[in-house]
């Protein structure tokens, strides 16, 4: 594709998706929705975050297929499959059985395709016709969304989404394969924000104008934005402390990128509350990192006394943190309650340390998903508190970031 080809795919998907900006709401307890009709918000914010977790769940795999760590890409393979299964619950809810399993089709057919280009690094051949069965991909998907959503997403919109998704994940491959870590990771942030926004374009697209309409409301759009931050630390977080349980060597990057977005986030905090708590929060949180890369340490050094010493310094972090957020909500979260919250979140992502240092794959990848999710439903706790403190002062976009992210697509592929 000719550089000029890329920025017109860009330019498209940038006006479709700044027209049918859509927003957020609540996820079970494992990104599932039922498949009784889902509220407009529930289902738009669940294509979101799974959508976004795909991004990571298909480069993990394709690293793995790169490093040649066949077991840990057959539990890859099973947590893509199962996060499949989420969309293709979330599309039949919406359009029907029928869909349902089109969509599957379509889908599993281009992580298949994923899977033998990161396979293939050393072979021009093999990642010659993976190239050409993710472009098939592109179409096919194009016209399957243009047709389910009646036409309220073109055709040639869809595809330059499509082709946006495939790009990153394509070119993270080739960065990882070259060592190039730090690439790798930012176009490993790129691909999992690109995807979260598609996932509101989708919604708004396939529920129409009676339901799009739901996702306008200011607080619906703080909650995704705020479930796409704290989504992205967990699962960056994951990625780093996996990268240190192994010493591998893209550990370095992958901390920076964890870095990155404790700076988005304090950045949300902000846009909400101002600099001096924005300051506090990022001095609270990057301390609870900390404390994950030290247990994580604990473990692979098989020290149990550096994991027990960071254990309790995370519980002063769920207190103190607890303590900050009750404050600056004026008692909306209450601070017994959001350190027990807490604790589940630091808990949930230690158990999935232990299971990956003990190259127990699938329960990692277990662990992690649950952690993932749990988050999407602290988010919803914090955007409602968040709007309930603010009132009238809330952004109507919801938060945004000012202390660093990511955005843009380079070069063709």
């Amino acid at each position: 594709m000719t550089d000029s080809r890329t920025r017109r795919a860009l330019a498209v998907f940038v006006v479709v998706l700044t027209g049918l900006v859509a927003g957020s709401s609540a996820l079970d307890r494992v990104g599932h929705l039922p498949l009784a009709a889902p509220a407009p918000a529930d289902a738009a914010l669940a294509l979101q975050t799974n959508l976004a977790y795909h991004s990571v769940l298909a480069a993990d795999l394709m690293r793995s297929r790169i490093r040649g760590d066949e077991d840990l890409a057959r539990a890859a393979e099973g947590a893509v499959a199962r996060n499949t299964d989420a969309m293709r619950d979330l599309v039949g809810a919406v359009l029907g059985d029928q869909w349902a399993e089109e969509f599957r089709l379509l889908w599993s057919a281009h992580v298949t395709a994923l899977s033998n280009y990161s396979s293939g690094v050393e072979d021009p051949g093999a990642r010659d016709a993976a190239r050409a069965a993710l472009s098939t991909f592109e179409g096919d998907l194009a016209g399957f969304l243009a047709t389910g959503s009646r036409g309220r997403l073109s055709r040639e919109a869809a595809r330059a989404a499509a082709y946006l998704h495939v790009d990153h994940l394509m070119r993270q491959a080739d960065a990882y394969a070259a060592r190039d870590y730090a690439r790798a990771d930012q176009l490993y942030r790129e691909g999992y924000a690109h995807t979260f926004a598609l996932g509101e374009t989708i919604a708004a697209a396939l529920l129409g104008p009676a339901g799009a309409e739901a996702l306008r409301e200011p607080g619906w759009r703080l909650r995704s934005q705020l479930a796409r931050l704290l989504g992205e630390h967990v699962v960056l977080a994951v990625a780093a402390t996996r990268a240190g349980v192994t010493n591998a060597p893209d550990f370095a990057a992958a901390g920076e990128a964890v870095n990155a977005n404790t700076r988005d986030l304090a950045g949300a905090i902000d846009t909400l509350f101002g600099a001096a708590a924005a300051q506090g929060f990022q001095s609270l949180w990057a301390d609870h990192v900390d404390q994950l890369m030290a247990y994580t340490g604990g473990v692979a050094a098989g020290d149990a006394g550096r994991r027990e010493a960071a254990v309790n310094r995370l519980k002063a972090f769920e207190r103190e943190f607890a303590a900050f957020l009750s404050t600056a909500t004026a008692g909306r979260l209450p601070a017994t309650a959001l350190a027990g919250t807490l604790l589940t979140h630091d808990q949930m992502l230690m158990a999935q340390i232990d299971a990956y240092a003990g190259k127990q794959y699938e329960q990692a990848h277990d662990s992690a998903y649950s952690t993932y999710h749990h988050m999407g439903e602290v988010a919803g706790d914090l955007a409602l508190a968040f709007s309930g403190t603010l009132g009238d002062r809330a952004p109507a976009g919801g938060s945004q970031t000012g202390y660093g992210g990511t955005a843009g697509h380079h070069g063709p592929r």
